[in-house]
């Protein structure tokens, strides 16, 4: 029996697999240091847990309307309104299974079958398999490494056809960390309303900004924008909260109904117990958030600090979430007992064979010469894999 042509298509997560693949050697008694971690190595804040007890103790274990519960969809609506200066009705919010989750939503709210979605890359490499689900066609645009890894308004010219339905912004971005301007976010407002386009705007990472930068949501500017735009959101980055699985959109209302009938067949409803921990986590204490975000700040200036002291590597400095992108291009051609470094999958696989570090290569979000590093880890394992990767690359 054949699977699906749909299925088949679809590659499984890279980034995911070198987290598992280090989680094994560690269990062995292997000492691995894992750069690959997409999630806060934080506990989730006391309060947060805390309302999650007393939703059990109190029985709310049952169904919740498919799309969320009134109360949390007003808390975001609040959320929204005080901190990004939108303003949105319940009935334009979907409560989902994680970010990920809002996201496939989307792409199956809106896409027909061979209409085309703009992804700029580096992307996160989930975005294209996305699409493919949703039975549309990704349409990768490199950005150039001398724009901060940024699209421009001619990239994306180049880039749109009469099929194209959609382009994603993600901003603090995965893998990059790089955050667009204001400028240039208005550029690409104007691109997507001269074109008719919707905006997929990816904006977990939000919170997660560092050297007085502020977060600015695309759909914000004006009214034609702001209907056209899909605001992509949730609790796993900001609050450390990845395995509660609570993402959430906000949506022009039509589309928001269609993403909650879909959903309604789906999954049913978001799991009501996280459903009360994010609405603590929201309108909550948020010196967590600024605590967190504090310490990764600090844990960025190290690793750009040491990263950029080695002669071989070249970064550059990320101004949100936490990974650090290392383009390969000068140590690419190298050897190491033997064995050539011909692209980034070469270099991850020695390095965790040799000397126990786990990194992410890039391939997977467009750019086969880089790869990612993520800061979501203790400064001690920082300390001691940066250790290990300067002692590797010095002997290439």
């Amino acid at each position: 029996m054949k699977l699906s042509n749909k299925v088949m298509d679809i590659t499984p997560s890279s980034t995911l697999a070198v987290t598992a693949k280090a989680k094994q050697m560690k269990a062995e008694g292997i000492d691995v240091v894992g750069f690959g971690a997409g999630e806060p190595d934080f506990d989730t804040p006391e309060h947060i847990k805390q309302a999650a007890i007393k939703a059990i103790e109190e029985g709310f274990t049952k169904y919740t309307p498919a799309a969320g519960t009134v109360e949390l969809k007003k808390a975001i609506c609040d959320k929204f309104k005080n901190e990004n200066g939108l303003e949105y009705m319940p009935s334009q919010i979907v409560i989902s299974n994680g970010a990920k989750h809002s996201l496939t939503n989307a792409f199956m709210a809106i896409l027909n079958p061979g209409e085309e979605v703009i992804i700029p890359a580096p992307f996160w490499l989930s975005y294209p398999q996305m699409v493919k689900l949703a039975d549309g066609v990704p349409v990768i645009v490199y950005a150039k490494k001398e724009n901060n890894f940024k699209v421009t308004i001619e990239d994306l010219e180049k880039a749109v056809t009469d099929k194209t339905k959609a382009l994603v912004i993600n901003s603090p971005s995965n893998p990059t960390g790089v955050v667009y301007t204001e400028e240039e976010l208005r550029a690409i407002a104007d691109f997507a309303v001269k074109h008719d386009i919707y905006v997929i705007s990816d904006e977990i990472y939000e919170k997660l900004i560092y050297d007085g930068i502020k977060h600015v949501s695309i759909a914000s500017f004006n009214e034609e924008i702001y209907k056209r735009t899909i605001v992509i959101n949730g609790v796993s980055k900001s609050y450390s909260m990845t395995g509660w699985r609570i993402g959430y959109l906000a949506a022009p209302e039509d589309v928001a109904k269609a993403i909650s009938n879909v959903q309604s067949h789906a999954t049913s409803n978001p799991n009501s117990i996280a459903q009360k921990a994010t609405l603590a986590a929201l309108t909550g204490p948020q010196d967590c958030v600024e605590e967190m975000r504090k310490e990764f700040e600090a844990r960025r200036n190290y690793m750009v600090e040491r990263l950029s002291k080695i002669p071989s590597f070249s970064i550059i400095k990320p101004q949100g979430a936490f990974y650090v992108v290392i383009d390969l291009s000068n140590i690419l051609g190298k050897e190491f007992e033997g064995r050539v470094i011909e692209t980034a999958d070469d270099f991850s696989e020695i390095l965790l064979e040799k000397d126990s570090v786990a990194v992410v290569s890039c391939t997977d979000f467009g750019f086969s010469n880089c790869i990612r590093l993520s800061y979501a880890i203790s400064l001690e394992s920082i300390k001691k894999g940066l250790d290990r990767i300067e002692n590797f690359v010095n002997k290439l």
